[in-house]
Order: structure tokens, then sequence, then C-alpha cells
């Protein structure tokens, strides 16, 4: 299934996108519709395999004529996990992306995070903060934890995925290098655009074998494929889980392929700018824009 966060009266709807459009699950289930459907992502995830068949059980059945069929082009889209308890980072995971950089390829998965506020979704604005003068983007596949999970074998991890879903870790990079930390350069409100759809990992078998893209104002920056990280995702879901315990709808961004502005030459940086649009395309995964625009302060 791809899966999507409707915004519709200032409130978080679950959808499922198909050929036929967008089917808003919440809407229906708030008229009594389907039996017990959940209302949103997070108790989707939390259902497990009931919700799961409820959901699709409705859309197989529902009528085409139905005022739950939304048109896809006219939605206005959030992000396709609303409420993950967390939201954890690995830097320097591309082999060409840290040879670009120069940096020595890590012996253990690069960890940082980001919280809520930085969430947002396909079409959204994001503000360039006022305080960095080098914001960077960072093409990233995102895996959505599915179940419960502590110290789980490689060979399991990919069990416990619920989805997939394309991500742009936004990075003002002078301030992530101002220390050794990198926080103060992730967290600014927006910086993780997410969607537009969270694809169930049924529709992914190989979340280490997909095309990923990034564009900025048509021009495209980055090309790669998931294929050249360092730490798989089975990998870094073990290493994870042997640390922390992972929650259902914890979200993972798994690291950026080479092509991002610190890549270059400092002569040749050039980092975005007000009116700047950013898309971010994975295999399976779908695309997603965001236009920057300046801070309002």
């Amino acid at each position: 299934m791809k899966l999507v966060t409707i915004q519709t009266n200032n409130q978080d709807h679950l959808g499922v996108k198909t050929e036929r459009g967008i089917l808003d699950i919440t809407a229906a289930a708030l008229a009594g519709k389907g039996g017990s459907l959940p209302q949103s992502i997070h108790e989707l995830i939390e259902g497990g395999a009931a919700a799961r068949q409820a959901v699709e059980s409705f859309v197989s059945e529902a009528e085409a004529g139905s005022a739950e069929w939304l048109d896809a082009a006219s939605v206005v889209y959030g992000p396709c996990v609303t409420r993950p308890q967390k939201i954890i980072c690995v830097g320097l995971n591309y082999r060409k992306h840290a040879e670009e950089t120069n940096a020595k390829i890590p012996e253990y998965p690069i960890l940082f995070n980001k919280f809520n506020n930085a969430l947002t979704g396909h079409g959204h604005d994001v503000e360039l903060p006022v305080t960095s003068k080098e914001v960077d983007y960072e093409a990233e596949l995102a895996i959505v934890i599915g179940r419960r999970t502590k110290h789980v074998t490689e060979e399991q991890a990919l069990d416990y995925v619920f989805g997939y879903c394309s991500a742009n870790d936004l990075s003002a990079r002078d301030l992530q290098l101002r220390t050794n930390q990198w926080m103060l350069g992730k967290v600014s409100d927006g910086f993780a655009p997410i969607g537009p759809e969270l694809v169930t990992a049924d529709e992914v078998p190989d979340p280490n074998n997909l095309q990923i893209r990034c564009e900025v104002n048509g021009v495209q920056r980055q090309n790669s494929n998931t294929s050249d990280m360092i730490f798989n995702c089975k990998e870094i879901i073990s290493y994870l889980s042997r640390h922390l315990t992972l929650e259902p709808g914890d979200i993972i961004l798994t690291g950026t392929p080479e092509g991002v502005v610190l890549g270059y030459p400092p002569e040749k940086r050039v980092y975005l700018q007000p009116g700047d649009v950013v898309t971010v395309e994975i295999e399976k995964l779908g695309r997603i824009t965001n236009r920057m625009v300046a801070e309002n302060v």
C-alpha cells in the first residue's frame, strides 16, 4: 500500500493512494464505514496485521463514487508519519559521499537526531533560518519501524520494518560544523520533509537497491543507488536495536549519497536560496518537492 497524510480542516487524515485517487480512511472511519478502521497512520502501524487487513479490505470494496475518494492533485499532504517517538539519522553512510567530503569511512554508524518540529510534507514551503547562510539538501531513504524492536539480528531486522519513504535531511552546514555535535544544523523547523507516500515494506523487497536522486530547480544534483550505503538497512536497524528500543512509527534516515553542496570545492559551493525548489525522488517511493523561502521573523 501507498499511505499518505491528508491535511484537512487543521487535522491529519490517513489516506491510501491508488490508481483511482486517494481514499480518505479517516473520513470513512468517522462516518462509520468499514468497521474498525484506523484513523491515523500511527493507529494503522500499531494495529498490526488486523488494522492493515481492515484498510486493505475497505480499499478493495470502496465504491468509486463515494465522497471519501479524493483527487490526488488536490490533496494537501502532511508528513507521511506524523508523530514518531524518535527520528534517528545516520551520517556519512554512502562511500562516495564520504569520499567527496574527504571524510574517513566510519567504523560504526554516525548517529544524530531530529525532532518532530522538523517534519513537513510534500508541497510545503521550508523556511531557511536567518541564523544560517549554508543550507544544504540531502536525499535520503527513510525507514519506518513497524514493531517494537530490541536486540534484533541483521537477518531478522527487515521483518520489523513497516515501510519506506523519500526524505530530505536538510542541513545548515555552518551550524552543523560549528561544534563536534551536529544537532544544531539539523533541527530547524521543516528540515525533515518526508513522503509524499509511505510505501509498505512488501512493495520494496530490497531497500538497498533503489535509485535515489535530488534535483534543485530541475537540475540534477544527486544520482546514486542505496547499494552505495556503508551500513545497509538491516545493519542499521540491528545496530540501533542493540542500544535502544525502536518503537512502531519511529523514523530512521539512512544517509545521503554524493552530490551535496558541501562536497564541492569551497569556491563552487552555492547553498540553497529563497525560491529554490528541491525534489527528492527514490525508486518505488515517489517524489517529494519543497520550496525554500526566507524565514519570517
